[in-house]
């Protein structure tokens, strides 16, 4: 919040200091923006038979067009049935010639190298459960999954659903069935509130009497949504991980270990496994037989090589599956956004050939594996929608960075296309770009999509309501914040009783919004209440508790408990540092909440260091631009004023100020601060003039966006005033403040 308020001033007001601009920045960690795919099994199975019903057909109908449902020992063609990638096609070499894997043609498939989990995921797979095979793209993971439940269940029913429609069906037929294999490639697809959740995966695997599997694949990329925390605002669930964590999880590396290309010798009389050998060393088997680097280079190289439209088209998919869509994608929807990927090449300079050549081009299926982009088989997809070679979107993402993350008319677009699942992923990632207007408009989707069928209380339906609430305070409505955020917590502890996880989130969220709102005693008292129930369950240094003392350091620095502030931001920073790492974004926040409490103390060279290294480290993960980095580059320029450095102060503060009011607009609480901070600083340089009319921009906005009892607005009142006092204005300076 108003970070500039120092001692500097004329009149000073020491007793509400303001708070730095980071408006409700520590809730980064806890959890809360988040695409929302929980639920539990009725609701989602009824709403799954409603859809059947609407298609004309009832549930098993749908269920028996939309899976495989056959004897594992009956799968001869795992590419077909399965999902297991192609391989190119090569000669078999000399007597072996015409030799078949067990799985079925030498031309589909090569040989299987065994990996060295498959003994394990053997005998993981004969014991029964929940077993997750986790690895990038092209690691191997369908095969090894298909080969090892040949191996250990090939009397067992097997149901491969194909859609999302479809898995609490699929759920409810298994359940029925004493022995069968629930198999789910790419999990990603089936989690939601009518699909995969921890409730009806618990109700399969559970009891006795059976031997019921759930087989299942996830790309690590999708697991770091859910799990990872080395980026800030992934899109994880509570029932998200939830339903991961009930799995036994095997990780599956690309590259071949030694014991692996021992293996693989054996089986060189295939040319295509030769062929993968004498490149191990830079990629791995099934990447090396999927042609996945070749594939990559033709998308690539079309941008020069004559089909720069079909290489956007590749593009704007692979752009729609980072934004979260997960299902197939309409061709009318890439058609839609495509122009743009074009255009950001080149545009008609590249010569872009024909839309129907292009989509030609990138649906021709290359060294006779797969096409970069293939018509979808999920039954429940439009008749011309399509999927993306999912090695192209590892790729782009593992080399994202905040100058190629995905545009905010990509995310725009593609939130018409979402369902409540794919809109929360959205609303997530656009959160965690700074689109927040945008992030606002997805969460308030999402819930409306699930709110008529799962009810207003339940989980997940809270969920998209809590990420709401985070949103309102960024955008500064925290009077809004602080309503929505009473009644969630409210139903929270109804539902769910005041030690449960949500609960406590919601407390914390409280907290903030009250923080927001000036309240800061409020604050600090609900923060410890969410602080103390957080370290008692959770642990002092997990991600969620130090979000909240994270908070907690915040209201005693606005209540002038500097020293204690102080102490408090040392001790997440240290345990931050610890525990993310110190270029991770909280981390960061950290720093420059400590570098401004030392701002407020005086110690302006200790505020500059910690300051500073904010700034990179935010420019670096975030980007120049991002709202985050900007609050930092305005606290920077505080510590300069400080150390009497103005000119430079100036400059970084009017930069700031320009990028501020492009993003956020000119009445957002932080532009209006950054108002604030310039007009006190053109003041120290004795322009009044122009002082005077910052500091009339910055109360006439905070009063009417904040309302005339803020301390904010006091603030702005005592500012106005001393500058008038500064031109002999008395009179008129005992009105504002009077």
């Amino acid at each position: 919040m108003a970070a500039a308020v120092t001692a500097a001033l004329a009149v000073a007001v020491p007793a509400v200091l303001a708070a730095a601009g980071v408006r409700l920045w520590w809730l980064l960690g806890l959890g809360v923006v988040v695409a929302a795919v929980g639920g539990v099994f009725t609701p989602g199975l009824a709403d799954s038979y409603r859809r059947a019903r609407e298609r004309g057909e009832d549930s098993g109908r749908a269920l028996v067009r939309d899976s495989v449902l056959r004897r594992v020992r009956e799968i001869t063609d795992p590419v077909l049935d399965l999902g297991v990638h192609p391989s190119r096609h090569a000669e078999p070499l000399g007597a072996a010639a015409g030799r078949l894997d067990a799985a079925g043609s030498s031309d589909r498939v090569p040989p299987y190298v065994p990996r060295d989990i498959h003994d394990r995921l053997v005998e993981l797979l004969a014991a029964g459960g929940f077993v997750l095979l986790v690895g990038e793209s092209m690691a191997g993971k369908s095969r090894a999954a298909y080969e090892a439940m040949r191996a250990a269940l090939s009397d067992h029913t097997l149901i491969a659903p194909r859609s999302k429609s479809v898995p609490a069906d699929a759920i409810e037929r298994a359940a029925r069935l004493p022995r069968c294999v629930l198999w789910l490639d790419n999990t990603e697809r089936f989690l939601g509130s009518d699909g995969l959740t921890s409730t009806n995966v618990a109700r399969l695997i559970g009891g006795s009497g059976h031997h019921r599997v759930v087989l299942a694949t996830l790309r690590s990329a999708e697991m770091a949504r859910y799990t990872d925390t080395a980026h800030p605002d992934t899109t994880d669930t509570a029932e998200a991980r939830n339903v991961l964590e009930q799995a036994t999880q095997l990780r599956l590396r690309r590259p071949l270990t030694s014991a692996e290309r021992e293996r693989a010798l054996t089986r060189a009389w295939d040319q295509r496994i030769a062929d993968a050998l004498d490149h191990a060393d830079e990629y791995g088997l099934a990447e090396y037989l999927a042609a996945g680097p070749e594939l990559l280079n033709d998308w690539e190289n079309a941008w020069e090589a004559g089909h720069p439209r079909a290489a956007a088209l590749i593009a704007a998919a692979v752009d729609c599956r980072r934004a979260g869509l997960t299902r197939p994608l309409p061709r009318t929807l890439l058609e839609s956004l495509h122009e743009r990927y074009l255009a950001r090449r080149g545009g008609n300079r590249l010569g872009p050939e024909p839309l129907d050549e292009a989509w030609a081009w990138a649906m021709h299926p290359r060294r006779a594996t797969t096409a970069l982009i293939r018509p979808s088989t999920d039954p429940d997809s439009e008749p011309a929608a399509v999927e993306v070679f999912d090695y192209l979107v590892d790729a782009t993402q593992q080399d994202a960075t905040p100058d190629n993350c995905v545009p905010e008319q990509t995310l725009t677009t593609a939130l018409t296309q979402g369902d409540a699942t794919e809109a929360g992923q959205i609303g997530a990632i656009a959160y965690d770009y700074g689109h927040y207007e945008l992030a606002a408009r997805a969460f308030e989707r999402a819930h409306a999509l699930i709110s008529a069928d799962l009810g207003p209380e339940h989980p997940s339906v809270l969920t998209y309501r809590s990420n709401r609430v985070v949103i309102l305070g960024e955008l500064g409505r925290f009077e809004e914040a602080e309503t929505e955020a009473r009644a969630v917590l409210e139903m929270r502890t109804r539902a769910l009783g005041p030690e449960h996880l949500d609960t406590l989130a919601s407390r914390s969220i409280l907290a903030s919004a009250l923080y927001g709102c000036g309240e800061y005693a409020q604050a600090e008292t609900a923060g410890r209440a969410a602080l103390e129930a957080f370290t008692r369950t959770l642990g002092a240094d997990h991600v969620d508790t130090l979000t909240t003392h994270s908070l907690l350091a915040a209201t005693l620095r606005e209540q002038g408990r500097l020293e204690e502030a102080k102490a408090e931001y040392t001790k997440v920073l240290d345990a931050r540092t610890r525990v993310q790492g110190a270029d991770h974004p909280h981390t960061l926040a950290s720093r420059y909440g400590l570098g401004t409490t030392l701002e407020f103390l005086g110690q302006y060279r200790e505020a500059e260091a910690e300051l500073r290294v904010a700034l990179q480290g935010l420019a670096r993960a975030l980007g120049p631009e991002h709202p985050r980095t900007i609050i930092a580059r305005g606290l920077l320029a505080n510590a300069l004023k400080g150390l009497g450095r103005l000119e430079e102060a100036e400059a970084e503060m009017r930069a700031a100020l320009d990028v501020q009011t492009r993003l956020l607009g000119p009445e957002h609480p932080n532009v209006l601060q950054s108002h604030t901070n310039l007009g006190i600083l053109l003041r120290r340089l004795e322009r009044y003039g122009e002082a005077e009319a910052e500091a009339r921009i910055a109360l006439e906005g905070r009063t009417r966006v904040l309302g005339t009892a803020h301390p904010e607005t006091a603030i702005s009142r005592e500012i106005l005033a001393s500058v008038l006092r500064y031109q002999g204005r008395n009179d008129e300076a005992d009105r504002v403040v009077g």
